[in-house]
């Protein structure tokens, strides 16, 4: 195996490899290993932080082992409490079935479906009996289990800690015993999660999995990970023009990060470019390689002169979404909320007042104002978001 592809794998857009001088050893060697990444159906999309991890299994992969896909269909039904402030509201099994109904489908995006085995971790957990789960109870202390930063700082600030989210890593870990992994992937807030897993192995008399863990790609607002429920993300099944200038709405500080995690692009010729160009076109060139890996050359070419359009030329978009609302007066905050451009009148009022709302390209600043509206007006809030009257 070529040491460069080995050392791409173990460092290009890496956080920790446990233990790495034994992966690299495997690696070297003409084993096939089994290579684990787990995905809860806590949500119906997938978006580019989750690619960060998927196309580190893809480059295992490429190397010809064997990835493993566990969904957790029925871990899904508790939710990872890894990095949560408060405790996941509990879903359905049919909120999880309509969640994983596209998974595989916007997967596949990244990683080759036809030498991938997807398992869905109810196969091993719907028919355990409750011995099951008190003889993996037993194998593991409270005192470890509350050790985890996040369940820490839950505690000090008074909040709830369920008993089902103590589980939760217990179980996440036992999917690598059903599996036999002899490695797990997964971003930085879930390593107490990968290390649990290597414990239960012990526990079951299974060789430890190594573990490899990626950084967590930082979400449209700068600051926090992306994430669905922060509405900070780029989703896989986003529109060419709506990835495209998602990405040129990113904070510059995040550029450089996101071509080593999202792109296999040489870094080297990366920062050539971040000093040959400005910090817009350099961003251009960014949402060019993202865009043309998940809709090809003719949709970022589409996606491209969109966003000319719209944010040079200074034009409406060429499809917009139409709504039917009656003709006549009607309050600004109002006409937000019934085309879905704000939630609710709160969010409504502080749009207007920002100068985040237009009417036919003219700005509207006055939360009270009424507007006359016609059939055709056109709707803008913010920069990509338009709607046409009808």
């Amino acid at each position: 195996m070529p040491e460069s592809l080995i050392n791409k794998v173990l460092e290009r857009g890496v956080a920790e490899v446990i233990v790495k001088d034994h992966l690299q050893k495997a690696l070297r060697s003409k084993k096939k290993l089994r290579v684990k990444l787990g995905i809860d159906p806590t949500a119906s999309d997938l978006h580019l932080g989750h690619t960060v991890v998927l196309r580190k299994l893809r480059q295992f992969q490429d190397l010809g082992h064997q990835a493993v896909l566990i969904i957790g269909d029925f871990t899904g039904l508790i939710g990872d409490p890894s990095g949560r402030s408060a405790e996941r509201p509990l879903l359905t099994e049919a909120d999880v079935k309509e969640n994983m109904r596209d998974y595989l489908k916007q997967a596949g995006k990244v990683l080759d479906l036809k030498k991938l085995e997807v398992r869905y971790n109810s196969e091993w957990f719907k028919d355990k009996k409750s011995d099951f789960i008190m003889d993996l109870m037993s194998r593991f202390t409270v005192a470890r289990s509350l050790e985890r930063d996040d369940f820490q700082k839950r505690l000090k600030a008074n909040e709830d800690l369920s008993v089902t989210e103590i589980l939760y890593p217990l179980l996440q870990g036992y999917d690598s015993v059903a599996i036999k992994a002899d490695v797990e992937l997964g971003g930085t807030d879930q390593k107490f999660n990968l290390l649990t897993g290597r414990r239960v192995q012990r526990r079951f008399g299974l060789p430890e999995q190594d573990i490899l863990t990626v950084p967590l790609l930082v979400g449209l607002d700068g600051e926090r990970k992306m994430s669905k429920s922060l509405g900070n993300y780029i989703g896989l099944s986003d529109q060419p023009a709506e990835m495209y200038a998602k990405v040129m709405s990113w904070a510059d500080e995040t550029m450089l990060k996101a071509f080593e995690l999202l792109t296999d692009v040489d870094m080297a010729e990366v920062k050539v470019w971040q000093k040959q160009l400005g910090p817009r076109d350099f961003k251009a060139r960014l949402a060019f390689e993202v865009t043309k890996i998940f809709h090809g050359e003719r949709g970022v070419a589409s996606a491209q002169a969109e966003f000319d359009r719209v944010f040079r030329a200074k034009e409406a978009p060429t499809e917009i979404r139409e709504v039917k609302i009656k003709a006549g007066k009607i309050p600004a905050v109002e006409l937000l909320v019934k085309t879905g451009l704000a939630v609710s009148k709160g969010e409504a009022r502080r749009v207007i007042e920002q100068g985040g709302m237009k009417l036919n390209g003219k700005v509207i600043t006055d939360a009270k104002a009424v507007l006359n509206l016609s059939v055709g007006d056109v709707i803008q809030r913010g920069k990509r978001h338009f709607i046409r009257i009808i």
